[in-house]
């Protein structure tokens, strides 16, 4: 595949296949004649009733609207999804790559993001990609706050609830506006729990005098280890914690064997990005999320 987008090979469909990430039923093409002209590959957890995001959209180039075909090839998708009981349409997740001129990416991008706008993907969220490798210097151990684990998921809903508080991760922030905040901690919570990612990773940081600071919760998808998730509590937010919340999360993920950590910020939280800049991580790409409206 020439365009500057990751897409599902060979390799990694017959994986998510083995893995039930993949299911033939969330697999859509369109033929003619025996020819493959489009593909679209839906992801979900292995025991979802439903696939949570497409996660690769192909055209072949010889299609003349290629954007109509795609819209066309969704929107029957998403008519047998929700015949079977969905109520959400699944998300879009694109990935483009920065090692590309701004013009092919942005080819690669239009159409795509106008057959899901066509399909009833109209919300348009852009995301920041970064990855550390094991060529960087690791970060240094944090030295204003204390790091400790906690089982009890109980209270680390208390801690996601005071972090989602003002938060300026969109995603974060459209959750808390539909649902309110206990609805969208218990959300964060229950699907990073579900991320194959170790719980015993996930850290309450405080103050020297036992004030709540922040959370982190290191973890790791099917392709790499993740940052997952950190927050600061608003009282404390301006005073450069996050950067220690950074560090730990990295070192907590080296111990485990990390080479390479991957993670996301909108491109709209300028302060976290500035975090990963400032801790050693390189914004290597760049993640298009489109999504249905909340009202749809």
């Amino acid at each position: 595949m020439s365009e500057p987008i990751d897409w599902v090979g060979p390799d990694q469909l017959e994986d998510g296949l083995k893995t039930g990430h993949y299911r033939p039923e969330w697999t859509w093409v369109a033929e003619d004649g025996g020819q493959l002209l489009a593909r679209a590959v839906w992801w979900g957890v292995p025991d979802g009733a439903h696939p949570l995001a497409l996660d690769c959209l192909y055209v072949h180039e010889s299609v003349g609207d290629r954007q109509a075909l795609a819209a066309e090839l969704i929107t029957e998708a998403h008519r047998r999804f929700r015949s079977q009981g969905m109520t959400r349409l699944p998300e879009f997740h694109l990935f483009s790559r920065n090692d590309a001129s701004p013009a092919r990416s942005a080819a690669a991008l239009d159409w795509r993001i106008g057959a899901a706008a066509a399909a009833g993907l109209t919300d348009v969220l852009r995301r920041l990609r970064y990855e550390w490798t094991a060529d960087r210097t690791p970060p240094a151990a944090p030295e204003r706050l204390v790091f400790r684990p906690e089982p009890d998921d109980e209270v680390f809903l208390r801690a996601f609830r005071e972090v989602a508080e003002g938060s300026l991760d969109t995603t974060t922030r459209r959750a808390v506006a539909e649902h309110g905040v206990e609805k969208a901690a218990r959300h964060d919570l229950e699907g990073y729990r579900g991320m194959p990612g170790d719980r015993d990773w996930w850290r309450l940081a405080h103050t020297p005098d036992g004030t709540l600071a922040g959370l982190l919760v290191p973890s790791r998808n099917d392709q790499s280890f993740v940052v997952g998730y950190l927050g600061v509590v608003p009282s404390l937010r301006g005073r450069g914690y996050v950067d220690e919340l950074l560090a730990e999360t990295t070192r907590i993920l080296l111990d485990a064997g990390a080479r390479r950590i991957t993670a996301d910020t909108d491109l709209v939280n300028r302060p976290m990005a500035a975090a990963f800049d400032r801790a050693g991580y390189r914004n290597f790409a760049s993640r298009t999320v489109l999504a249905a409206p909340a009202d749809s």
